[in-house]
């Protein structure tokens, strides 16, 4: 009897480092996720900088899909992996650890439950298409409006602005605007 005492104590355990570990984890994507906004912008400032240094070169302004881009895909997989991390603890670790009490890990429901909750994640969506897609889209029309027109631009101009369009339906596909219901998941123990 005291074995299975012992090795409840010590799942228990692990489950509580697991959580610790995700937590940590889940804070630093937060952190390298922030920052990648402040290098979109300081990116940003730099190509406009340069294409206004060189006048009649709109065509520099091309740099910033594929910049505005990889970093926008950065942003939106840490952000991913940082709701990941809030569903697993969720539906994983705190079933697990419950044992029948629902306020185990209670501000990872309670921070969702807010009636604004729809409002803020809308306002992020314009936030992060803003960010990552909106400039970078601006500056392929005013691309297409000044030129140089050659072959090669234009090809590559509408290239990066497939390449646009498809990372903003991924922002608004990954913008978890719904309210979450809670599901129940039987995780595998052992």
């Amino acid at each position: 009897m005291d074995g299975v005492a012992d090795s409840e104590v010590s799942r228990e355990q692990l489950w509580l480092v697991e959580y610790e570990r995700l937590k940590d984890e889940q804070k630093t994507r937060i952190g390298f996720r922030d920052n990648l906004v402040y290098a979109t912008l300081a990116a940003m400032a730099g190509v406009i900088a340069a294409t206004l240094s060189a006048k009649g070169h709109a065509n520099l302004l091309l740099l910033l899909p594929p910049v505005s881009t990889v970093l926008g895909w950065t942003y939106l997989v840490n952000d991913e992996k940082v709701s990941a991390i809030g569903r697993y603890v969720d539906d994983v670790l705190r079933p697990r650890l419950a044992k029948g009490a629902e306020d185990v890990f209670g501000w990872e429901v309670a921070h969702r439950a807010d009636r604004r909750r729809r409002s803020r994640k809308l306002m992020q969506l314009a936030v992060d298409l803003g960010t990552f897609c909106a400039p970078a889209l601006s500056a392929i029309v005013v691309y297409w409006v000044n030129g140089p027109w050659t072959a090669a631009f234009l090809a590559v101009s509408a290239v990066e602005c497939a390449v646009v369009l498809a990372l903003a339906v991924q922002i608004v596909g990954y913008a978890d605007l719904g309210v979450r219901r809670r599901r129940r998941v039987d995780p595998p123990i052992g």
